[in-house]
């Protein structure tokens, strides 16, 4: 398994709860922004399309890139905080 970012480590260690959209990992000022204007505020709400599109990471990764212009990176980052506190906690 390759390393994790600190940010990576501290989203996927903690419970949800009312976390902004800047705490998972991949995401940044300006991926935030985006996705907030979109209604993805918190990253309760990220996790929710999350699970809607089935923790796939095609489904998610193009998704993902498609509504906020993510690069590659940055997607896979996300998709992999999220699915690693999905196990940790469901």
């Amino acid at each position: 398994m390759s390393s994790t970012s600190q940010k990576h480590q501290d989203f996927v260690g903690e419970p949800m709860g009312e976390k902004g959209i800047e705490t998972v990992a991949g995401i940044g000022k300006v991926l935030g922004k985006k996705l907030s204007d979109k209604g993805y505020d918190k990253a309760y709400v990220l996790l929710g399309q999350f699970l809607l599109l089935k923790k796939s990471d095609e489904l998610f990764l193009d998704w993902f890139k498609d509504t906020c212009g993510a690069n590659k990176k940055q997607a896979n980052d996300a998709y992999r905080c999220l699915k690693d506190w999905c196990d940790a906690n469901l």
